[in-house]
């Protein structure tokens, strides 16, 4: 058995401890652990390995902390993590890199390594792939990153897109006209505008034409110059509809290409035009493919918990189906 006594501020504990010290229960359980606050200090006592993990992940959250962020549930479970990894200071390497400030103040920035890296392949490379589950900040930072290049007139204008491909619904069923029928497709790009630009300035530079929400289907014929573009659920595109897309881009363009392999609404029969793009690009410089994976996710913990379990699901079944052939 191993001890270490570690002193931290009152104002930085209780943010550290969480609410009724979950985080600390979520620390005890997971690393097998006892942990004491006594007299304005902790006292960790485990093996000596676990021990080490413990204080390094609080002496993490503790500069965290004194940074001025918040720390929730979902830092921990990050930093836990990668303390398993043996990647100290993850947490700490990311947290300088803020894209932007929402509306109401709030930075965006990324919250895992994988993410940077999403993010340092956006700013470096003129085409990225981000692919990933659910979750993982894939469309979110692409639009952060875009608006910001458009407020510091990096790019001219903005263009968001993606397949309308129905989930099980049908077009013709739903109410209205032809815009009102595939606006509901579009409404995670309006949300996450509004967040970060704010309705008011949206709808000023969309009426100006510079800012632009529409079905893939719209993009055919163009060719589109000093932008930046956003083809959202790529993975419901066909190889046709990619190689559409991939060849209106002009010059002083960037463009983010977001799709999760794993929730595909094409027919089955039909192959995806994401799969063939990864197969066909894969070899080409200034194209960047950045997989995002189940510890990237930074929604509820439990949303990660499934994204897991569905990986390892589908990989069992993947490994059974190799044997059977």
């Amino acid at each position: 058995m191993s001890e270490a006594i570690l002193e931290i501020e009152p104002k930085h504990a209780k943010n550290i401890w969480g609410p009724f010290d979950c985080h600390l229960k979520k620390l005890e359980k997971t690393f097998l652990v006892s942990i004491v606050e006594r007299d304005g200090a902790i006292k960790i006592n485990g093996s000596l390995e676990n021990v080490n993990r413990i204080e390094k992940i609080l002496l993490e959250l503790l500069e965290l902390s004194k940074r001025g962020n918040e720390i929730t549930e979902q830092n921990v479970n990050y930093a836990m993590d990668m303390a398993f990894e043996e990647k100290n200071n993850a947490l700490l390497d990311i947290d300088g890199d803020i894209i932007c400030h929402t509306m109401n103040g709030k930075p965006v920035k990324p919250k895992t390594l994988g993410q940077k890296a999403y993010v340092d392949a956006i700013r470096n490379k003129m085409i990225t792939f981000g692919i990933g589950p659910a979750g993982t900040g894939k469309t979110y930072l692409a639009m952060a990153m875009a608006i910001t290049a458009f407020k510091n007139e990096e790019v001219g204008r903005i263009i968001l897109t993606r397949p309308a491909i129905e989930a099980g619904e049908k077009l013709g069923f739903l109410p209205g006209d032809l815009q009102s029928k595939i606006d509901p497709y579009l409404r995670p790009l309006y949300d996450a505008l509004y967040q970060i630009m704010g309705a008011d300035s949206y709808l000023k530079n969309a009426e100006k034409g510079l800012i632009e929400v529409a079905p893939l289907a719209y993009m055919r014929g163009r060719t589109l110059d000093n932008a930046y573009i956003i083809l959202d659920e790529a993975q419901n595109t066909t190889p046709a509809q990619m190689k559409m897309f991939l060849t209106r881009i002009g010059f002083g363009s960037k463009v983010v290409i977001t799709g999760d392999r794993t929730q595909k609404d094409l027919p089955k029969d039909q192959v995806s035009g994401l799969d063939t793009a990864i197969k066909v690009l894969s070899k080409i410089d200034d194209i960047a493919f950045c997989t995002l994976t189940s510890q990237d996710v930074v929604r509820h913990p439990l949303v990660q918990k499934i994204v897991k379990a569905y990986e390892d699901y589908e990989s069992k079944l993947n490994s059974r189906n190799s044997k059977k052939k």
